[in-house]
């Protein structure tokens, strides 16, 4: 169904019928019956007594349609359900659903991912209008509430799963400033000089906005790889592994794919093995790349010691 390339995240909002499948479904299950996903990124799946896990021991579930209704529509009565569309052929959804898959388990069941493989469960592809996978869609109080395709920044995905926790009445701290919501909806549509116009003036009023800088250094990163073929690139930062450009570029895609602690540890190796201009372009890079995930993320905090090794 997707061009194996890094697609652009396209948010979509308004309400999915779902009647006819509900009307199809057999009777609910007990949520504590989910089954533990084996989708990509966790082998084996999660175990169903997982400390911190979510509703009914888990925080990741394989959903089919047979227990849709329960597993997805029910449980969403009283915690929202993140749905992972998916397909084992499908290298973009390779890269997104281990980013989902922990964010998952980071969120110690104040949301639960449900899986879905569209070529075992056609119907409920067919229901969501899947022309491209991946997709993902929040239901919450039993209907679809929002939803993305392609590949997101583990930044974004961050914001966008924060903002599905508050539509379903889960306290999370989220942006109040309508300037900075109009700029990340300005960077989702690719409008790039308006999010950069919109970032900028929430900065000069308030130089430390963590929120407006992680969307600007995400306007640089769109910038940079605008173009790139994302495959080709990689590859040929394997063959020259000294090229700094073909790294920088290379850590800029995978950062793109949700694979930022991969980028952060390409770019401490930069650093390691360069020096003069080339370890400083490195460093710098790098450090722009911590701006868009912000400095509480724990792959931040991991890299940066491993950065000052590094260095020193």
């Amino acid at each position: 169904m997707s061009d194996p390339r890094i697609t652009s995240s396209i948010f979509t909002r308004g309400a999915v019928d779902l009647g006819a499948l509900r009307a199809a479904q057999t009777p609910a299950k007990p949520a504590a019956a989910a089954t533990p996903s084996a989708g990509p990124g966790i082998p084996g799946g999660t175990p169903p007594n997982t400390p911190g896990a979510g509703a009914g021991g888990v925080t990741v579930i394989d959903v089919t349609e047979a227990t849709f209704q329960s597993e997805v529509l029910e449980r969403s009565l009283t915690t929202p359900v993140v749905i992972d569309f998916w397909a084992e052929w499908c290298e973009p959804c390779k890269q997104l659903s281990p980013v989902l898959e922990r964010l998952a388990a980071e969120g110690a069941g104040a949301w639960v991912l449900a899986k879905v493989d569209v070529d075992a469960n056609p119907r409920l592809a067919q229901m969501f209008r899947i022309q491209s996978i991946p997709m993902v869609y929040a239901v919450v109080g039993g209907q679809p509430v929002d939803a993305f395709a392609g590949v997101v920044p583990e930044a974004q995905l961050r914001q966008w799963i924060g903002a599905v926790l508050k539509a379903g009445g889960v306290s999370v701290e989220t942006p109040e400033d309508p300037r900075l919501t109009e700029a990340d909806e300005a960077l989702i549509s690719g409008d790039l000089d308006a999010a950069e116009r919109a970032y900028k003036k929430i900065l000069s009023d308030a130089p430390s906005d963590a929120a407006a800088e992680a969307g600007l250094a995400h306007v640089s990163l769109a910038r940079r790889v605008s173009g790139a073929d994302p495959a080709a690139a990689l590859a040929a930062a394997e063959k020259a592994p000294d090229d700094v450009p073909a790294q920088l570029l290379a850590a800029d895609i995978e950062v793109l794919s949700g694979l930022a602690e991969q980028a952060y540890a390409r770019l401490v190796e930069l650093v390691r093995r360069t020096a003069g201009d080339d370890r400083e372009a490195a460093r710098q890079h790098l450090v722009s790349l911590f701006t868009i995930a912000g400095p509480d993320d724990p792959a931040v905090a991991s890299a940066r010691r491993a950065l000052s090794r590094a260095l020193f």
